[in-house]
């Protein structure tokens, strides 16, 4: 055991029994990484299976006497990543567990299912060698996710958040639905109008959607400027008040 070890080890770095410090740590770790964190992190790491199942069309085995082909592997994976979307906030609000750790994972952890999810499906050939999706609703859907996620972060930085509409909840809804009609339509061609539909909804609930969040960021975004520009005009005229004439 080295010095630097047996350093550590005394100040309570490596053990919580050594000390308060190593004590407080202990309990921080424990406090960031619980229930809902932990269905988070579940659901990022989803994420690398399902694009190998979707993109290499794999596994199609055959387990008691049931044809478990790609796709349906496939719907799995998604499901159940998007089951840890409802478990993680449910179980953070029942049992008060909501910390900065699942509050900055969580809207990463959702882009990043869909953005895979899509981008795989692009990637995806019908059996007349046309993409599942169109790349240019894609670019739409993604963008969508990734701008809103950066209005998020300034508001956020401005001490302000805004909360999701009804139509933005609805969204991600549409959004799982398409994707597993769509990844189910790679081998049953007879859904694909489903498909078509569901896409063209989740396009349109992208942008209503977003046009909505913008307003309101917009709004409340002025609002703050217009009381630093007050705030900044009283400070400026006490100051003259306050001043000494020479």
């Amino acid at each position: 055991m080295n010095s630097h070890y047996v350093d550590a080890f005394q100040s309570g770095v490596y053990s919580g029994r050594c000390g308060p410090k190593g004590v407080e740590a202990g309990h921080r770790a424990r406090a960031t990484m619980n229930l809902p964190n932990f269905l988070t992190v579940l659901r990022i790491f989803f994420v690398p299976v399902l694009i190998v199942v979707l993109l290499t069309r794999s596994p199609n085995v055959v387990l008691w006497g049931f044809p478990m082909h790609f796709e349906v592997w496939g719907v799995l994976i998604l499901l159940a990543a998007a089951a840890t979307d409802w478990a993680d906030g449910y179980f953070a609000r029942r049992n008060r567990q909501v910390t900065t750790l699942g509050i900055l994972l969580d809207p990463i952890a959702d882009k990043l299912l869909i953005s895979a999810a899509f981008i795989s499906l692009v990637g995806m050939q019908d059996s007349s060698g046309h993409s599942l999706v169109a790349p240019w609703m894609v670019v739409i859907i993604i963008g969508r996710e990734f701008t809103i996620l950066g209005l998020r972060n300034i508001a956020s930085a401005e001490g302000f958040t805004i909360a999701a509409s009804a139509l933005g909840k609805t969204k991600m809804v549409l959004q799982v639905c398409a994707v597993a009609v769509l990844i189910v339509g790679a081998r049953h061609p007879s859904i694909r109008p489903l498909s078509t539909v569901l896409l063209w909804l989740v396009v349109i609930s992208a942008l209503v959607s977003a046009a909505q969040y913008f307003h309101r960021f917009w709004g409340q975004l002025d609002d703050r400027i217009k009381q630093r520009r007050k705030l900044g005009m009283l400070e400026s005229q006490k100051k003259q008040q306050d001043a000494v004439p020479l």
